[in-house]
């Protein structure tokens, strides 16, 4: 296939552009800025401009920009701008996969945090309801500006991302320097759920996505075993070969973090049942085979 993909600069989009070229896929970078390149194409998503000739031969584009969530304080203008990046660079494909003139898919990114923050052990598919707070509002609206081509029939999948493991970069490159100094630490009680995939998973799952026509509507990006913060905390050490006796109360994770320890304390226990009944089968369905495979 012929793959044009926004957001190719970031972690997820530099291990997806890898992976789908060699598995024989051609790939055509968006980008903003920079010198010509036989395998880029310029772009600029808040202006809403895309080569529309360019989008016409692609067989599917992936969209995946959108500003970091991680970086904190977030004032008024970074909550603007995570909500604009994702929002207008949506909509600017979307707009354009519509306008196509052959089928074209779109794959979009979208976030677990559309069912919320902290939704305690409620089991969350994707026929579940949507969640409160920021992060949940950016999501509806991250998939809400997909309209253009569901509205002309495109094939449109929306890539629910929970955290990504893998060493390379995402949480676990900054967390296991710690645990590898014996720093480790439950969060709270613990048993708050979290939602996790490995990155090789999330790249073999977003190809499956592209490469099984009957794929649409939203799929949970997360591995198929339900972890708390405590198993996580356990795991993590002793895949490392650290101890991790430690813990950080409540009261200390919010006056150390301020208003991103909501993001760490509340519990998402999120069910990849779409990717499942789909047939895509995970490689790293637990988080021991998903740590090892990360830490690797």
């Amino acid at each position: 296939m012929h793959v044009v993909i926004g957001g190719v600069s970031g972690f997820l989009g530099s291990a997806l552009t890898a992976h789908l070229r060699r598995q024989g896929h051609e790939v055509t970078r968006l980008v903003r800025s920079g010198e010509p390149a036989a395998d880029a194409s310029l772009w600029d998503p808040y202006a809403g401009r895309v080569d529309q000739e360019l989008v016409d031969r692609a067989d599917a584009v992936v969209n995946l920009t959108g500003s970091p969530i991680s970086k904190w304080p977030r004032t008024k203008a970074r909550r603007q701008e995570i909500l604009q990046s994702r929002v207008m660079a949506t909509s600017t494909l979307a707009k354009a996969v519509a306008a196509s003139s052959s089928p074209t898919t779109l794959i979009s990114g979208s976030g677990m945090s559309w069912y919320g923050t902290d939704r305690g052990g409620e089991i969350l598919t994707e026929a579940g309801s949507t969640g409160s707070g920021f992060l949940a509002e950016v999501s509806r609206q991250w998939e809400d500006s997909a309209a253009a081509a569901l509205e002309a029939g495109a094939r449109t999948c929306f890539v629910r991302t929970s955290l990504v493991l893998d060493g390379s970069g995402g949480v676990l490159k900054l967390m296991a320097p710690v645990w590898k100094l014996g720093g480790g630490a439950r969060l709270g009680t613990g048993r708050q759920y979290m939602s996790l995939i490995s990155l090789v998973d999330w790249v073999r799952g977003v190809t499956f996505l592209l490469e099984h026509d009957d794929a649409s509507g939203p799929f949970n990006f997360a591995m198929p075993e339900s972890v708390t913060n405590a198993e996580f905390t356990d795991a993590l050490g002793e895949a490392v070969h650290r101890p991790t006796f430690l813990a950080a109360p409540r009261f200390a994770v919010k006056a150390a973090l301020g208003g991103i320890s909501e993001d760490l304390l509340g519990s998402l226990r999120v069910s990849p049942v779409a990717l499942l009944n789909a047939g895509f089968e995970f490689e790293t369905p637990d988080l021991r085979s998903a740590l090892a495979s990360a830490l690797s």
